[in-house]
């Protein structure tokens, strides 16, 4: 049977808690005991950490919730009951639950919270709109000439070398690298103990995301012929197109703005739409942000778009369109709810045949009343 951190493994490897906002608390947020080592016996996931989800999870024999919103941001003082969140960690521990949360990191990532819900619209063409910053280095490594592509080969193949849409992406040139081992315990690839040596080398440049810089490392120092392979790392300010917050798509075809927006209505499940003044008779490019996004509005302006999807938005926001964007607050947990999916489909490809199963008790705080 697979620990708890085998179940939660390919959720890391696909949306890394590193992509997570500095105000985010992606990850462990209860562990009665070492995830290491305790065997995973079924899978809850929620979108809201609940009392109901972790009973659920307990009545049914599993002792993992995974939910999108973590349950705690700041630590907690003391845990007596006091509060809805002391009263949940308390009834995880009491169960032998643990609890994990995917949040900002799981927005930002492609295929997450934003890609998904752009796929349930239909569009075509998606790309993150909001592109983090930061995340790039820049990688040089110097090889032997007749072991380079070998080298190379490897390093591209832990991620390495994606530009946009590009990949296998580097700057190569030749030079000659000099250097002595100076000491018996050397084994040098070339050369000899106490003799200068000048090697015909190729430098290599490209780029790498933080994240998978470890990795990277990892293999270059295990697949170079050098015992002690020279490298520089070179932070970027360069935005990584390949995650961030929202994003925007095409529609195959342009469509009046009052059928798309009951589009979107019908396919987010709810009886109506909280939207600003139409601003153009027909849409084509949408941007979205799943949850609150009302601070990428001028990015989605700048970006074209002709309509923005996103939550949470006040009064004034609704204002922030300029005559040329339609705002629409789909509400937080329906442009959300899809995260869900990607769990399931995250762990089940990872370990077939594993319980992983979505909270039957609806987690959504909000409810609807409309006139008759």
């Amino acid at each position: 049977m697979p620990t708890l951190n085998d179940i939660i493994a390919p959720l890391e490897q696909a949306v890394p808690r590193a992509w997570q906002e500095s105000w985010d608390n992606a990850g462990w947020q209860v562990c009665p005991s070492d995830p290491a080592t305790t065997e995973c016996s079924g899978v809850i996931v929620t979108l809201d950490m609940t009392e109901a989800a972790v009973e659920e999870a307990a009545r049914a024999g599993f002792n993992l919730v995974i939910s999108h919103h973590p349950l705690l941001f700041k630590g907690l003082k003391r845990l007596v009951g006091a509060s809805t969140q002391e009263r949940i960690a308390a009834a995880a521990i009491r169960a032998g639950v643990a609890l994990y949360s995917a949040h900002t990191n799981i927005d930002s990532a492609p295929g997450g919270v934003n890609f998904r819900l752009a796929e349930r619209l239909g569009l075509q063409h998606v790309r993150v709109l909001v592109p983090r910053e930061g995340d790039l280095v820049k990688l040089i490594f110097y090889t032997p000439t007749s072991q380079a592509e070998a080298v190379w080969q490897a390093v591209l193949a832990c991620g390495a070398g994606h530009i946009g849409a590009y990949d296998s992406c580097s700057y190569n040139s030749e030079g000659y690298g000099t250097f002595r081992a100076t000491s018996d315990s050397c084994h040098p690839f070339v050369g000899a103990v106490g003799e200068l040596h000048r090697e015909p080398e190729i430098r290599t440049e490209t780029v790498v995301p933080r994240h998978l810089l470890p990795h990277v490392l990892q293999t270059l120092h295990k697949v170079h012929p050098y015992e002690e392979p020279a490298y520089d790392i070179i932070p970027l300010e360069m935005p990584y197109q390949g995650a961030g917050l929202g994003c925007m798509g095409d529609l195959p075809e342009a469509l009046p703005t009052p059928q798309f927006l009951k589009f979107i209505a019908r396919e987010l499940g709810v009886p109506c739409l909280r939207h600003s003044p139409i601003a153009t008779d027909t849409v084509s490019r949408i941007a979205l942000c799943g949850g609150g996004g009302a601070e990428f509005i001028p990015q989605a302006m700048a970006a074209g778009a002709q309509l923005y999807l996103t939550a949470d938005l006040k009064y004034h926001d609704f204002q922030r369109g300029e005559g040329c964007l339609t705002l629409v607050d789909g509400g937080h947990f329906e442009t959300e709810v899809q995260v869900l999916d990607v769990f399931c489909e995250l762990i089940s490809k990872k370990i077939p045949n594993f319980a992983v199963q979505r909270a039957t008790v609806p987690s959504n705080p909000v409810s609807y009343l409309t006139a008759e």
